[in-house]
Order: C-alpha cells, then structure tokens, then sequence
C-alpha cells in the first residue's frame, strides 16, 4: 500500500488528480459514473504535466504550512513563558538578601498593603509570599507603624521576622489627638509632637483635595481630624499627617455605614454629641439632636440650643457671659439664633460619637442635664416643665460641690 501524503496529515484532504493508485481512481471514476474514454482523454499531454506542477506547488504549501507552525510555536513559547515560569518559579526569594532598603509602615495599614511597600521596595519577591508567612506567625498581628530597615530580597518570612521586633522600628513621633478638639487646636497638638510648624499644617489645610478630603466637607477640614494616637514616619509632612486623619474618618463613617452624601452631616451631629455629650449616653444625647431638629414647632421651635456650638463660634472654651452669648447672635454657629444645624462640624468628634449620630437611640426627648459631675448621671426629658425640675437637681448638687461646678454652664 502507498503511503499517504504529508499534506493528507496535515489537511486531511486527498487529491483526486493524484494518479499514484490507477487501480483506485478506476475505482473512484466507476463508482462516480465517469466513462472510460473520458478518462482517457483527461491524461492528454497537457494533463500529464499537471501532477508534476502540482506536487510542487504542494511543496511549496507544505513548507510555507511548517514555517507558520514553527513561527506561531515561537510566538506561543514567548507568551507563554511567563505564565509557566510563574506556575513553576518559586514566589520567594531565598535570602538572606543583600544591601539595605528603609520601609515605612504607617497608621492603619493592612497587612496587605505593607506587603505590596514591601514588594515595590524588592524586600520580599511577590506580595504572596509575604502574606503566607503573615498568616501562619501569630505575631503579625502586632506590627506597628514606624520606619524599619531591610535588607533587598529577603525571604519573606525573614522580613516578617523584622517587622515583629519591636527594636528594630525606628522612634517616630507620637501624638494623642483627644475628642473634641478644634481645627486649630488639632494643629497645635501635632505641631508639639512633631516640630513642623503650626503654619504648615494651615497651609495644607488650603488644600483639600491634597489631603483626601471629600467634596461633601465642601473644603471645610474641621471635624474631619479624627481623635487617635498617631505614629508618624520622622520625615512625615503636614500634609501627609493630616491626609492620614482625614483617612481615618473615612473608614469610621464607613464602619458606621454613613452613606457618602451624608458624611458632613452625620460629622456635624456627631461633633455636637462630643461638645455636649461628657460621658452622657452618646446615642441619647444624638436623639435629642434630631428630635430638635425635625420639630420646628417642638419645645426649642427647632432651634439646637447648644452651647457648644456657641463656644465654637466665639473660639472660647468654658462657660460664656451673657455679654459674650449676645457678641454671638449673628454667628451662623449660634444655634440659639438660628435653626437647624451649624454650617459645619463644631470639632473632631471620636468612634462613639459618630456611630451615635448614624444610629440615635430611640426615644421621644427634646432635653438633657448632667445633675452629677463626679458621676456623669444626666437626666433626659421630654418636656421643659420634666426639664426644670432635673435642672433643679443639678443646682442643688452644685451648691453643695461649688467649686466643681465653677466654670459650667
């Protein structure tokens, strides 16, 4: 029997010019009904010459066929090279590493972005690596911001192994930012415990844009500082710093679950409960807010009636003079003149007070006082006459503790 045809195995087509077999195409021209002198006369002359034209052209097809293959094998072996040098390669380097590289790691950052600082710095070879030696050490839980230094491609597990010893952290400036405080006052606090000046950090606050700020805070920084204990990297900005706070708010409303729309107003709400709130039930306290605020006819005829926001107004802490309420009136701050909320949060209000304010206690009051200052005991009312006589209690727990009642509303 003939072997077939190279072209047969690669086109799986048969010629049937090709007159290899005379015994088969007799074969196939009986079976197709050809006559015999017709076929007879399709070998003329001319006919005979086209099998060797034709085997060549095949030829020529056969090779051009070989070079696309070979040609698309090589295309394919570069595309897919680095998919299989991935699948195979090892995705951690084997150490100990060499040179020295300095990698910071900031407040809140998750293990998923310290490894990918860790990866753009080729501490450790991909982020993988570095998040399966995190989960398998306890300890990875317990990093801390600050600069450390590493040595370029470490094993991953060894760069873990540097950032969980607390000696290896560089000393970075600290600073606590408590509840409650104003833009400026913020300021002040960052600038004692890192040296850049206060006009830095006024300067920066020009920019909100630069600092992550949201269009709903309408360029307005205040309220957006959000109280905690920062670490700061040595060299870090003003407006590095307070991009940083700035973030921070963003993840307690988010935590909160405070729509973006409502971010500003939940921060004004909230940022009043922490003017007012003391160690009172926050969530109470933000119900009295609202309530005050859905009644224009209620007891307040929808006005706050805050002094809080009166201080802020005048930029003075403590009790206020009638002299000083009255310098006030035309403040749009003053909640006693003018209804509904501020035009702004008041200060930098903490995790509670922001959750208070997304989600206020249920409840029917329109009044608050604190009747006990060693304690925080506050009484809630519903009505101004139920009000007066908890107020009563505060005056007579006053007179019998003056001197720390002195400087209270």
């Amino acid at each position: 029997m003939t072997e077939p045809h190279l072209e047969h195995s690669i086109f799986g087509h048969h010629d049937p010019h090709d007159h290899h077999d005379d015994d088969h195409d007799e074969h196939q021209d009986g079976r197709r009904g050809v006559p015999e002198p017709q076929r007879t006369r399709a070998g003329s002359r001319a006919g005979r010459r086209r099998p060797g034209r034709r085997r060549g052209a095949r030829l020529v097809v056969i090779l051009a066929a070989m070079a696309v293959l070979a040609v698309a094998s090589f295309a394919a072996y570069g595309v897919l090279k680095p998919v299989v040098r991935d699948l195979t390669a090892s995705k951690d380097y084997p150490g100990p590493g060499t040179g020295q590289v300095q990698v910071v790691v900031n407040e809140g950052d998750s293990g998923q972005t310290i490894a990918l600082a860790l990866a753009k710095a080729d501490v450790v070879k991909t982020t993988k690596a570095f998040l399966q030696a995190a989960a398998k050490d306890k300890r990875s839980a317990s990093i801390q911001p600050g600069t450390y230094t590493f040595r370029k491609q470490m094993k991953a597990s060894d760069a873990l192994a540097v950032l969980t010893n607390p000696d290896n952290r560089s000393q970075v400036p600290r600073v606590t930012i408590r509840e409650g405080l104003w833009k400026d006052e913020v300021f002040a606090a960052l600038s004692k415990a890192t040296t850049v000046p206060v006009k830095d950090y006024r300067a920066a606050a020009k920019d909100p844009a630069a600092l992550g700020l949201p269009a709903v805070a309408k360029g307005n920084l205040e309220g957006w500082l959000f109280p905690n204990t920062y670490e700061f990297p040595a060299n870090a900005s003003a407006v590095d710093q307070l991009k940083t706070m700035v973030g921070q708010a963003t993840a307690e409303l988010d935590k909160a679950g405070v729509p973006e729309a409502d971010r500003e107003r939940v921060l004004t709400v909230a940022s009043i409960v922490e003017g007012e709130a003391g160690v009172a039930d926050r969530g109470k306290v933000a119900r009295v807010v609202v309530n005050r605020l859905a009644d224009p006819h209620g007891p307040t005829i929808g006005k706050l009636d805050m002094d809080s926001t009166v201080n802020y107004a005048l930029q003075k802490r403590g009790a206020l003079t009638k002299a000083e309420f009255d310098s006030a009136k035309s403040n749009p701050y003053d909640t006693y003149s003018h209804a509904g909320l501020p035009p702004g949060p008041i200060s930098s209000p903490g995790a509670k007070a922001i959750d208070a304010a997304a989600h206020p206690t249920p409840g029917p009051w329109f009044f608050f006082v604190t009747v006990n200052y060693d304690t925080g005991e506050t009484l809630f009312a519903t009505t101004f006459a139920e009000h007066n006589r908890n107020d009563a209690k505060r005056q007579a727990w006053c007179a019998a503790n003056k001197p720390k009642c002195e400087g209270r509303g």
